[in-house]
């Protein structure tokens, strides 16, 4: 039977992108945020698919979309799609930041490289 998924409003965002990407110099498609803890990674669209790793390696199965305008969350677990809570904000990238991003870092064939 599946845990209940925790949902942590007061937990605010890891940063602005996703955590790994920046750290070994990738780029990402769109962001999703653990709505457990925090930890900002990117979708599953993107080539390193760090959002999905995060949840196979902590348990934490809730994300929601770390998009303007995205307010969903997505259960790892049982595939469903869902509605909840707002979480602390900021509830999505600076809408400064392009997509995909980081600035910089995208490469010109960024879309044969999406899953």
């Amino acid at each position: 039977m599946a845990s209940e998924p925790e949902i942590n409003q007061s937990v605010p965002p890891s940063g602005t992108g996703c955590v790994e990407c920046l750290a070994e110099d990738g780029w990402w498609f769109h962001l999703r945020r653990c709505a457990d803890c925090g930890h900002i990674g990117c979708c599953d669209s993107s080539p390193s698919q760090h959002a999905s790793h995060h949840a196979a390696e902590t348990g934490h199965q809730l994300i929601r979309s770390f998009e303007p305008g995205e307010e969903w969350y997505w259960n790892y677990e049982t595939q469903e799609l869902l509605q909840g809570p707002p979480l602390a904000p900021p509830e999505h990238h600076p809408l400064d930041q392009p997509t995909p991003g980081p600035a910089g870092r995208v490469p010109p064939d960024w879309q044969s490289h999406l899953h």
